[in-house]
Formats: C-alpha cells, structure tokens, sequence
C-alpha cells in the first residue's frame, strides 16, 4: 500500500460498500430457483458473489444445470423479480449512514460509482434517502463503459469539475480498485463488503483497505 494522502472527494461503489443489497438480491435469486425446481441457497453462500452481479448468481444458482441458450432467459427473469422488491431487506450498511453526514458536516462531497444499471439503482437509492445526498450518482448504464474501465469514474470527476487525483474512491472488488487505480484515484478496499473468503485483498493494491465504514474519515 502506498503512503496516505488525503481526498476532497469521495465515491464509493453501491453493492456491497455503501448498501447491503445482499438480502434482496439472495431473495430473489431463491425465487428463481424455486420457480425452476431448483433448491434454495443460503444467505451465506449468496453473499459473496453479489458484488459480481445478476450472470454471476445466475451461475452459482445453477450451476452444471445452466445452458448457454438459457442464461440470458434467466438473467432478465431475475432483474425482473428482484426489481419488484429491490429495498425490502437492504439498508445502508452499518455505520456509513453517520460517515455521509460527517462528510456533509466536512462540506466533502460524496457520490456513487456502481456497475447496476439505473433502473434499479434509482428506486433503490430513493427508498434508501440516498438520491438526494449523493452529489454525483454514475450507474452501470450511465456511460459506454462499467467498471473495471476507469470511464464511470472518469465521468464522475468531470462533472464534479475535480480532478480524479483529488478523489478517493471506496468499493469491495478488485474491479472498484482497477477502476479507480487507472482513474488516478486514491482506492481503498471496504473489508466489510461481499469478499469471497478465499480472495486475498491485498492482491489488489489498493492504497488502503477499511474494517468499517467510521475508518473511511481518516482518508477525507
């Protein structure tokens, strides 16, 4: 990791970082496989695969049972039951509600880079109170391009009217850290977010990494 240095920005991904989406998004994957007779599985086996998106569940669902020809049949059918209750069970994880008013105390703005198309990331950040904090909201279909290509973040930046070295930029996957390392941003990896337990972080070369949300103001 390289020495500290302070940001005037902050951006943080969505799943995983800022929200707990892994209720619904495990809840809806459920009912999918309910619907296709196939068995549930655990919150704890669902959990560290939501960073990656709905293909990802798709395949850890059904696994050897999933056929090429279906997948994208399987995928639209899981969007559009998790967009039916995209914020019955997720919430703001744990301690980064007061990390946001802090910020705001700070005049720091803050905004969010996430790879869920804004269809769902609307509604949800709504639900949440988020959309009308958030300085800047950049989702998965916002620009040409989604993380790891470093364009979302990029297009932050310029619409903030900063330069991404005064930006950090917070998420729980090595593609948040890609992104926002070729962006030219300080990254910092949450440790609380959806890491498989056998991913070593470290790996990453982030900048930094954080155990909780409360640490992030060390860095602002």
């Amino acid at each position: 990791m390289s020495s500290r240095r302070t940001s005037a920005v902050v951006l943080v991904d969505l799943d995983g970082t800022l929200v707990d989406t892994a209720p619904d998004m495990g809840a809806a994957l459920n009912l999918l496989l309910k619907e296709n007779n196939r068995p549930a599985l655990d919150q704890s086996t669902i959990r560290p695969n939501v960073s990656n998106g709905a293909r990802a569940l798709i395949r850890l669902g059904f696994g050897s049972h999933l056929v090429h020809a279906s997948e994208k049949s399987l995928v639209n059918r899981f969007l559009e039951i998790y967009s039916r209750h995209v914020c019955r069970g997720s919430h703001i994880m744990p301690g980064f509600d007061a990390v946001l008013t802090t910020l705001s105390d700070r005049a720091v703005p803050w905004g969010i880079v996430t790879n869920k198309p804004g269809w769902l990331t609307t509604p949800l950040l709504k639900a949440l109170g988020l959309s009308t904090r958030a300085a800047i909201v950049v989702a998965g279909d916002t620009v040409a391009k989604r993380k790891p290509d470093p364009m979302p973040l990029v297009h932050a930046t310029e619409q903030l009217g900063i330069e991404p070295g005064d930006c950090l930029y917070l998420g729980d996957s090595e593609r948040d850290v890609e992104a926002g390392r070729t962006a030219g941003m300080t990254t910092i990896v949450a440790l609380f977010g959806y890491i498989p337990a056998d991913t070593d972080p470290k790996a990453w070369n982030a900048d930094g990494m954080i155990g909780e949300p409360g640490e992030l103001l060390d860095w602002v």
